[in-house]
């Protein structure tokens, strides 16, 4: 019983997944805080952004507060579908820019060839999400970790009635 213990608490302490589990500090919040809203057209205060694993990846979604704010929600679409294309091509350099070159996962995924991710951008009526889905284990680890990752230093919203679709297997 001692061994699966250690073995368990040796696991825990050096896995890949421990560095993507940490919190950004409350410093390292505001610096991509402030990194962040140079690099997107919408003002952050206005909009809620949520970081979804699921079962093949991940959602991410941004919406405005405000249903009304139709110009913050058109800049959001234009935005998500930009950033959805630059990943399509294998450019992470937005991401690069606002956080850092050694985010965990980014590494993972900037190898990946043009179709083993999918990145698809959809508009919503408040807003827009990116749906990234593989069927490659070591990017879905990758995206998990990422996810892992962009929750901690932007924190992760609570948007109404957002989780439950994203629950099953099916996604």
């Amino acid at each position: 019983m001692k061994h699966y213990l250690l073995l368990f608490i040796g696991l825990l302490f050096f896995s890949p997944m421990a560095p993507a589990l940490e919190k950004a500090s409350p410093d390292q919040k505001a610096e991509v805080h402030q990194r962040q809203q140079q690099a997107v057209p919408y003002s952050l205060d206005q909009t809620l952004q949520t970081f979804s694993k699921t079962v093949h990846g991940g959602v991410q979604h941004v919406i405005a507060k405000s249903p009304n704010n139709t110009q913050a929600i058109k800049l959001i679409q234009d935005h998500l579908q930009k950033i959805a294309d630059e990943f399509r091509k294998g450019d992470f350099s937005a991401t690069e820019r606002m956080h850092d070159p050694n985010m965990p996962g980014l590494a993972q995924l900037k190898k990946a060839e043009a179709d083993d991710i999918k990145f698809e951008y959809k508009a919503l009526a408040n807003g827009g999400q990116i749906h990234y889905s593989t069927e490659y284990p070591q990017y879905v680890q990758a995206l998990h970790e990422w996810f892992d990752a962009q929750a901690s230093e932007h924190g992760n919203d609570t948007v109404p009635e957002h989780s439950k679709h994203h629950a099953t297997p099916a996604e």
